[in-house]
């Protein structure tokens, strides 16, 4: 799937891979795709925003890059 470059309102930046459930292992940054933060950023293009409900509140984040493998 594809990999995708994001930073909060802080610029701490994340970088994860979308992947099937079956694969996904978020502390290698590999997420699935029924996450929340995978259907987040399905659609997403670099630049858009894109907020996360989380248990702490919502997050949000901006589309720095994609890349397809």
């Amino acid at each position: 799937g594809a990999t995708v470059e994001l930073a909060d309102d802080d610029d701490a930046r994340r970088t994860v891979t979308l992947v099937g459930d079956d694969e996904a292992e978020a502390g290698e940054g590999r997420i699935g795709w029924n996450s929340p933060l995978a259907r987040a950023l399905r659609g997403a293009a670099i630049g858009d925003l894109r907020t996360v409900q989380l248990p702490a509140g919502p997050k949000e984040w901006e589309v720095i890059a994609v890349e397809y493998p």
